[in-house]
């Protein structure tokens, strides 16, 4: 219900709040203003008298918050500085969490379109939205070569190529279906890829 709807979202937003705060103690006030930029940016995604979520925007305020933000503030809070290869890493991240997005708005683009939310699937077809998610894939998987010579981390950073053959799969359905229950699939498998992605990720890029 709305309520519910409500109740959760303040209780979050505390709990957020809270962990800001030591957060800021450690890190220092610049991690607070990202993070009251944060919690505005998921009011108003849904919320407000702009909701961005419903103009389109969804899509480059996830690949930010849940990409660039995201690695870098954990980053900035554990080493006190912004690095060139947290940027970096953040990329495939943010491109994998926009994926998510993109099959969930595939699959609601008839519903979306009624209620009139206007996201990029809306706005420029379901055939778009396909190959956005396929150009998300590429940009994640295509940017494992630039760590090895950018970042000068090892061969080891491309253990997320093991994943390779299930985002194809996910691909291929998202290309192929149209009924709820395969794309509801797809929007799990989706997320699961970007789960093991970052997992290889992280083991590679310390090994």
């Amino acid at each position: 219900s709305p309520w519910q709807m409500r109740v959760g979202i303040a209780g979050v937003l505390v709990a957020a709040s809270v962990v800001g705060v030591y957060l800021i103690s450690v890190a220092g006030w610049s991690v607070g203003v990202v993070g009251v930029l944060s919690i505005l940016a998921a009011l108003a995604y849904t919320g407000g008298p702009w909701p961005f979520g419903y103009k389109g925007w969804g899509d480059p305020a996830v690949f930010l918050f849940f990409g660039v933000v995201a690695v870098m503030g954990t980053y900035f809070v554990q080493a006190l500085r912004l690095s060139s290869e947290a940027a970096l890493a953040s990329l495939p991240v943010g491109a994998l969490a926009t994926a998510i997005l993109v099959v969930n708005n595939v699959r609601d683009i008839e519903s979306d379109g009624r209620a009139g939310k206007r996201t990029l699937a809306v706005r420029w077809g379901r055939r778009a939205g396909v190959a956005e998610y396929a150009w998300l894939l590429t940009a994640a998987y295509g940017a494992l070569p630039f760590f090895i010579f950018l970042a000068q981390r090892s061969a080891w950073v491309l253990l997320p190529l093991l994943t390779l053959p299930r985002a194809v799969s996910l691909y291929r359905t998202l290309r192929d279906e149209v009924s709820g229950p395969p794309l509801n699939r797809a929007l799990a498998g989706t997320a699961q890829l970007g789960f093991f992605f970052c997992l290889l990720l992280a083991a590679g890029w310390l090994l």
